[in-house]
């Protein structure tokens, strides 16, 4: 792509997949969820059960489609404070509704994950697990 190329693409002209590699499951009650990989990435779990924190990026997948439409909110939907660009906060409320949480490992047993911590509903998506560090 030369530099005219980039001046006039846009989003609809880049390429890009993503596929779930795993689902969250269980509620957080306890602060404590399963995720469970899909059987073809068994190999990407090699050595992870080594690790004390993992990083998880999942798909916000109970976010309205009008919601993913809206690009500025109140911070913490505080209606008192001014509206602010979603990139500019921690908001749901995003284009591409990515959720990114640090979670403790508890154990891995087979294709699940164990972990504390981590901030996604039931039934989330799960699109990269990598290795973290305490916040």
């Amino acid at each position: 792509m030369d530099s005219e190329d980039r001046r006039t693409a846009d989003a609809s002209d880049l390429p890009l997949e993503v596929a779930p590699v795993a689902i969250v499951q269980g509620k957080a009650d306890d602060g404590k969820q399963c995720i469970r990989v899909f059987p073809e990435f068994e190999d990407a779990l090699d050595g992870v059960e080594d690790l004390e924190y993992l990083t998880v990026l999942y798909w916000m997948h109970r976010l309205r489609p009008q919601d993913r439409r809206r690009l500025r909110v109140h911070p913490r939907g505080d209606r008192s404070r001014p509206r602010k660009g979603v990139f500019a906060l921690r908001s749901p409320m995003r284009p591409n509704p990515i959720g990114v949480t640090t979670a403790r490992l508890i154990r891995r047993d087979g294709l699940d994950l164990h972990v504390e911590g981590l901030d996604a509903l039931d039934g989330a998506p799960v699109i990269d697990i990598k290795y973290g560090r305490a916040e």
